[in-house]
């Protein structure tokens, strides 16, 4: 079972943040992502939709025989994962804001968070931020538009730079000095972020974190794979692949990137 792969799946590519995190961390463990980009952004979507689109892409890496599965989503994390880790078998790893870290580094006591709607309105948020955030003052700020801008190849665009500059001079007016990304395709933006930010502001994100996390499950199952054969990287989107492509090629040998209908 150790030669299994990890399976990631997010609303499109932004978890490929998170899986280089995992390939860098583990880099003798086969891959396959899934980047529902058709559905994108879950962020908009109902709990229900959410929830059913995560069992849609659990259903889908199960029969494609993964040990463990990552949902490289906050998202879908916050709305699904708890039915996930009840109805399935195999562990999953979800994604939260990085609020504690971020809460512990921050000297204004002021730390904002960028997120879509479905993730800032779940209660797996609130109870976050309630049990991390004493004494701290969190912002939140939906990052509405940010998504469909990073699938669509758009990272360094123009229009990307002045939407973020309207999301975080609220925040900076208010004496953020972390900015938590609360979105696993939020990582993209970091180069225009620092444009944008002064150099006193943190940014944080959880894919480090998330990537050890995932070694120490598969340890704790005892299914890390400690062979040293080469591995392979697989990556599916329903939509046109260019995109996916462009975010994963020449990150590691041996990577698949296809399209497939679900």
């Amino acid at each position: 079972m150790s030669n299994q792969p990890i399976g990631v799946f997010d609303s499109g590519v932004g978890g490929t943040s998170i899986w280089k995190e995992i390939q860098k961390l583990l880099p003798n463990e086969n891959t396959i992502y899934l980047a529902d980009s058709k559905n994108a952004p879950y962020g908009e979507k109902s709990q229900e939709e959410i929830l059913q689109l995560s069992i849609k892409n659990t259903n889908l890496l199960l029969e494609k025989g993964c040990k463990i599965i990552v949902v490289a989503c906050n998202t879908a994390t916050t709305n699904a994962i708890s039915y996930l880790r009840t109805n399935y078998s195999l562990p999953f790893i979800g994604i939260e804001p990085a609020i504690k870290p971020a809460a512990l580094q921050s000297e204004s006591k002021t730390i904002g968070v960028l997120a879509t709607k479905g993730t800032l309105s779940s209660s797996l948020f609130h109870s976050t931020s309630e049990n991390h955030a004493h004494g701290i003052k969190v912002i939140e700020q939906e990052g509405t538009g940010l998504v469909p801008l990073i699938e669509n190849g758009k990272v360094d665009a123009e229009e990307t730079r002045l939407l973020l500059n309207t999301y975080v001079e609220p925040m900076l007016d208010q004496g953020m000095d972390c900015l938590v990304l609360g979105c696993t395709h939020y990582p993209y933006l970091i180069p225009v972020l620092k444009r944008v930010l002064p150099v006193h502001v943190k940014i944080i994100d959880s894919g480090e974190a998330v990537a050890r996390q995932v070694k120490a499950i598969l340890e704790k199952n005892d299914i890390l794979n400690t062979s040293e054969k080469l591995v392979k990287h697989q990556f599916y989107t329903n939509v046109n692949p260019d995109v996916l492509k462009s975010f994963v090629e020449g990150v590691a040998n041996n990577i698949l990137v296809g399209q497939l209908d679900f």
